[in-house]
């Protein structure tokens, strides 16, 4: 439970982040570690759904530092 609460916490530092008009860079630091928390989550958590989120939240930070 804790993992999924470290994945919640960081989408709402994101959130937070986001509404206060941070830089790109520090959003991508935070992306970065919401996929090592998610990525935790989902090792504990098992299945399908969280493989998934982790697979799509990897390809999007992939093409995100493509366009940087």
């Amino acid at each position: 439970m804790d993992e999924a609460r470290a994945v919640l916490e960081r989408l709402e530092r994101i959130e937070t982040l986001d509404r206060a008009g941070a830089d790109r860079s520090a959003l991508l630091a935070e992306l970065r570690a919401l996929l090592v928390d998610a990525e935790a989550w989902s090792r504990v958590e098992g299945g399908d759904a969280g493989e998934s989120a982790v697979a799509t939240l990897r390809l999007a930070l992939a093409r995100e530092m493509i366009a940087v």
